[in-house]
């Protein structure tokens, strides 16, 4: 039977006139870190992005560690990592001189990453010269090697309009023995990839969330082995946007953002049971909302980071918030 989740607080971390989006949490030492993308022009691609580390010993009081960016380049989703006593912040990033802002071409896209091993001292941001022409997103380790999800397009090619290049965008996984250079180690959706969160077992199998790049069509279960040239897909009964995927106790907790009609988007966590998500707490969202990060407390408290604009005026550039939800499973 599945747990009840119930919602214990929530408060804002960054409401201001900025959009701030995007977010992951982790835990790191003995602190939390959360961090996300904040830009004064709103959710669209602009060189005035830039992205924001926040510290905390509580998970109520936070404070910025670091903040980069990188020149004629959006910075966006930020996602952690702790690999090798490392804590990395990998974050896609956009052309954003002014050609780029009209092509948004998908083959300039390139990843970055800056380091930390005490959380306090930070790198320069690196490109990851093996990640141009891929969009790189949430970050997962298993085995001594660093994992991300890359989505790209099959060859590279470019076509007419964006719509149709969808069903040519193809999403890997990416390994790396550093952290910094990776390689394509299997391609777990050949058509319509997008954004994915992966969760590694003991024994290296793994199950990974993909949403699905039509927003009309319905989020993937894919499921592989070592070394991760093979894998098994299921196709489920929604989309999902900006998923996570984490496992609490002896469960797998989902998250991400829930458009049942156009006029309601929300931030919504659900159980992962088998091959279908189990709706377990809608947490306070609307509009430009989702992308969340969490940390698990002990056996029966979390946070859970997110982002959304139902706070916001709506006027553009509409101004989202970065929240923080302390939840727990019902006794």
């Amino acid at each position: 039977m599945l747990p009840n989740i119930n919602l214990v607080s929530v408060r804002a971390v960054a409401r201001d006139a900025n959009h701030n989006a995007f977010t992951d949490l982790v835990r790191f030492g003995d602190s939390l870190y959360l961090t996300f993308r904040t830009c004064p022009d709103g959710h669209g691609i602009a060189p005035t992005s830039s992205i924001r580390v926040l510290r905390s010993a509580n998970g109520s009081d936070w404070e910025e560690v670091h903040r980069f960016s990188v020149e004629n380049r959006d910075t966006r989703d930020p996602h952690f990592l702790v690999f090798n006593d490392t804590l990395f912040v990998y974050s896609g990033t956009w052309d954003a001189t002014p050609d780029g802002i009209v092509r948004r071409e998908m083959n300039e896209h390139v990843g970055y990453c800056v380091r930390s091993g005490d959380g306090v001292d930070w790198s320069d941001p690196v490109e990851l010269a093996s990640t141009r022409g891929h969009y790189i997103w949430r970050a997962a380790a298993y085995g001594g090697k660093a994992y991300l999800c890359g989505r790209r397009k099959s060859g590279f090619v470019s076509l007419p309009s964006k719509r149709s290049e969808w069903a040519i965008q193809e999403s890997a996984m990416l390994a790396s023995d550093d952290g910094v250079e990776f390689e394509t180690v299997g391609l777990f959706q050949d058509s319509y990839g997008d954004e994915t969160a992966f969760v590694f077992a003991d024994n290296g199998e793994v199950v990974a969330l993909v949403r699905c790049r039509n927003p009309d069509q319905p989020a993937y279960i894919c499921r592989s082995a070592p070394p991760f040239e093979e894998w098994e897909r299921v196709q489920i009964d929604r989309n999902i946007g900006g998923p996570m995927l984490n496992r609490w106790g002896n469960f797998l907790l989902a998250g991400g953002r829930r458009s049942m009609t156009d006029d309601d988007p929300s931030t919504v966590l659900y159980w992962l049971e088998e091959e279908r998500l189990e709706e377990a707490l809608v947490l306070p969202s609307g509009g430009d909302c989702s992308y969340p990060g969490f940390v698990e407390i002990d056996a029966q408290h979390a946070l859970v980071g997110y982002y959304s604009s139902h706070e916001g005026s709506g006027d553009p550039p509409a101004p989202a918030s970065v929240y923080v939800a302390e939840i727990e499973l019902e006794a």
